[in-house]
């Protein structure tokens, strides 16, 4: 009952609409803030997490093997991935896929042990994923949703049917 509520009502969509401003604007002024002193390091606190005791041993082995060797993807990938959650959140634009990467981000965070206002952030990102399209219907999924639903239709389409040669 709660899930068709928040996937069909337009309250939910409008309490969503608050939700994502609000998860939206924390993600893309944080990301922003790194984007524009213009040198993200994320190593300190990947060192930090690994020698952190409260994290999961299996976590600290995922950044010692694969984050800290990758390091400049990791320096590229999370600013500009917490501007794109931002505005895809604020926007409404392709707001789950916005929300799930999000929540991503949120759960490595957490894993790695900072915990606020991550928790928070988590929590309301998992309403946003649950609601699906309700989420993003006062936003420009609105527009773009019928658009990629009708470009991904055409594609199936297109490759049952067997083509003349």
């Amino acid at each position: 009952m709660m899930v068709k509520w928040l996937r069909e009502s337009n309250v939910s969509a409008i309490i969503l609409l608050l939700f994502r401003l609000y998860v939206g604007y924390t993600f893309l002024s944080h990301g922003w803030q790194k984007v524009s002193a213009g040198g993200f390091d994320a190593s300190g606190f990947l060192q930090g997490a690994i020698k952190n005791p409260g994290v999961e041993g299996w976590w600290a082995s995922f950044l010692e093997g694969v984050a800290l060797p990758n390091i400049d993807l990791f320096n590229l990938l999370v600013p500009w991935g917490e501007v794109l959650v931002g505005l895809g959140l604020i926007l409404g634009c392709l707001t789950t896929a916005a929300a799930f990467f999000g929540v991503v981000m949120n759960f490595s965070f957490l894993f790695s042990g900072v915990a606020n206002p991550n928790s928070l952030m988590a929590l309301i990102i998992v309403f946003i994923l649950v609601a699906g399209a309700n989420a993003g219907k006062y936003g420009l999924d609105r527009w773009v949703l019928p658009y990629v639903r009708q470009i991904m239709t055409k594609k199936v389409n297109d490759d049952t049917v067997p083509s003349k040669r």
